[in-house]
């Protein structure tokens, strides 16, 4: 256990307290998860400020819809016969391929992490 130091304010000693320390972003999935849980899970919104973990718990959570969101991406592409080769012959239809799998696969992980 840490020790705890005071800081003097006027008359009054102030707890000393320094919530950890997080560098990594949170993200459009991260800030969508915050929204979501505040309105429909404010215990566990609140639990996770005062533990001082919200931070890196939506930070861990925007890394994986970020991840997820990409193999999906590959995986639809590979399912889709959606190639570099279509890219070089037919740019708009690519462009109009890559944009309905991007939505589709957006929406799949809005589902899946995001609102959960």
């Amino acid at each position: 256990m840490q020790e705890l130091t005071y800081i003097r304010c006027g008359d009054y000693y102030i707890p000393n307290i320094r919530l950890p320390e997080e560098n990594r972003p949170i993200g459009c999935w991260g800030r969508m998860h915050r929204d979501y849980i505040k309105e429909h899970n404010p215990i566990r919104f609140n639990d996770l400020c005062l533990s001082g973990e919200l931070w890196t718990y939506l930070a861990d959570l925007n890394e994986q819809a970020q991840n997820r969101l990409e193999l999906i991406i590959e995986q639809m592409k590979a399912a889709e016969g959606v190639t570099e080769n279509m890219k070089a012959t037919d740019q708009m239809a690519w462009v109009g391929a890559m944009n309905s799998i991007r939505n589709r696969a957006e929406e799949i992980v809005k589902h899946e992490l995001s609102y959960n």
